[in-house]
């Protein structure tokens, strides 16, 4: 009797613990369905709703018969003007696709002075109508968007409207979004970085001395402690002193391999491309069977820091039959021929030299070569509105060296994936062509827009920088306390 009662009960047991447990997995399941529907992305959300939409855009539509091309186009106008709070103005008149820009008028000895022009009269400024002072050549070219920046500005002056252009100068700083400071850096590293023998220090940093006592006495400066101001240091090794000193501007730079983040980081600064030096590939015909070199690098290989990889590249690849791999400068026609290798490739290096980025990739760029990415500290200029992976091949340092791996990767991509970065190039290429006047989604506009997406980042710490004016401490504790670089962003 006892046997039967155990095993009644037994029964019972088993069945109430099986309810249990459909139970308690059927609740489960209900309650994941609601977390996971909660956390998707809203479908009633149409994106022309979205404040700032055509700012934040990043693609058109893409081609029906091929979902990965074309899928990337920056907008040609920035909506992105937001209500400001400028010197005595309250509330500022904004035109959705002006980005209000107040110039210095500093000497020629910062500007134009340093391409050996004279002013005539009391102005400043050349004449743009008439006559812009020419730039040297050569590899000089590659950090010269200084130039083009402060010729578009100029040029605003004279044009009203602005068709398909982003900055128009203002004169009255009060107005302006951003305070522009027309410091040629890079042309004055180039040119005037070395001692003389009758110098005790170089003219480049005189004038970096000159321009920070400059600036530090102006009421643009005073108001806003510099966060609302540009400053061009594109070539890595210019403003080496001044950067110190005007860290809270915004820096338009080539990458950061040469700053802390406390002073230049990619929340705060612009990276702008290099201009390109080789020509680029007018009418190209070619196609992957046309284009005899796979692989293609020419440039020095001996460099330092991140750039020993060069070397080990070298070694992997030097006795590959169809890759070009050798040293070379643009002395005896070094430009000629590395365009010529470089319109005849398939695929062409970028690799970390001194600094995390190089003019090589623009010069691919231009010549429709794709590029192969070895740099793991690399930025990129307007990778916040264009996919670099639609057009470039990236690999990390680490897989790089690796025996065959780089060039089995290559040689793994066949005909049509290649003929697509190949027709995504000759689309974005424009993104990075500099030229006088200025054109829609040109170089000089895409930085114009490029600054013109960290304003409201700008107005956000300028207001912070504000709350306490009234009852700010003045003192020179407080006042140095500022200008050291701290957790600024």
């Amino acid at each position: 009797m006892a046997e039967r009662n155990a095993s009644f009960i037994g029964t019972i047991c088993r069945k109430y613990l099986s309810s249990l447990f459909i139970i308690t997995s059927t609740l489960f399941s209900i309650s994941w369905f609601f977390v996971l529907r909660s956390t998707s992305h809203p479908r009633f959300i149409e994106q022309n709703l979205l404040p700032n939409s055509k700012l934040f855009a990043t693609s058109d539509k893409p081609n029906s018969q091929d979902q990965h091309q074309y899928k990337t186009k920056p907008s040609s106008s920035i909506a992105r003007k937001e209500a400001a709070v400028s010197g005595g103005n309250f509330l500022s008149d904004c035109n959705a696709n002006e980005l209000k820009v107040y110039m210095y008028d500093l000497p020629p000895d910062f500007h134009f002075g340093l391409l050996d022009w004279k002013p005539e009269g009391s102005s400043v400024w050349p004449d743009v109508q008439k006559k812009i002072p020419a730039y040297p050549g050569g590899l000089k070219l590659q950090h010269s968007i200084e130039y083009w920046l402060t010729l578009d500005l100029l040029l605003s002056d004279f044009i009203r409207p602005l068709p398909d252009r982003i900055a128009v100068r203002v004169h009255n700083s009060s107005e302006a979004d951003i305070i522009f400071v027309p410091f040629f850096s890079s042309l004055s590293y180039n040119r005037f970085a070395k001692v003389k023998p009758q110098e005790k220090r170089s003219r480049d940093k005189l004038l970096q001395d000159k321009l920070v006592k400059y600036l530090e006495s102006q009421e643009e400066w005073k108001r806003s402690g510099g966060l609302d101001h540009l400053i061009m240091a594109h070539h890595p090794n210019s403003m080496i002193e001044a950067r110190n000193q005007l860290w809270t501007s915004m820096f338009i730079l080539s990458d950061f391999g040469r700053y802390p983040p406390n002073i230049a980081n990619v929340q705060k600064d612009v990276i702008a491309p290099y201009k390109h030096v080789i020509k680029a590939f007018i009418n190209d015909t070619s196609a992957f069977d046309t284009r005899p070199t796979l692989l293609y690098f020419q440039g020095a290989i001996y460099r330092k820091d991140g750039g020993l990889i060069r070397q080990e590249l070298f070694y992997l690849l030097r006795d590959e039959k169809d890759v070009h791999f050798a040293f070379g400068s643009v002395q005896r026609d070094g430009i000629n021929k590395a365009s010529q290798g470089m319109h005849s490739s398939k695929f062409c290096l970028n690799i970390a030299g001194d600094t995390p980025s190089s003019n090589r990739l623009f010069d691919a760029i231009a010549s429709h070569c794709v590029p192969v990415i070895v740099s793991d500290e690399i930025e990129l200029p307007f990778e916040d509105v264009l996919d670099y992976s639609e057009f470039c091949i990236f690999v990390r340092n680490s897989d790089a060296v690796k025996k065959n791996f780089l060039i089995n990767l290559i040689r793994g991509i066949g005909r049509d994936e290649w003929t697509r970065m190949w027709k995504k190039l000759q689309e974005v290429e424009k993104f990075f062509e500099f030229r006088f006047p200025s054109k829609e989604d040109d170089a000089v506009q895409m930085i114009w827009q490029s600054v013109a997406r960290k304003v409201p980042a700008v107005r956000l710490k300028l207001h912070h920088f504000r709350r306490y004016s009234r009852t700010q401490d003045t003192s020179r504790e407080k006042e140095r306390s500022f200008l050291v670089p701290g957790n600024f962003w």
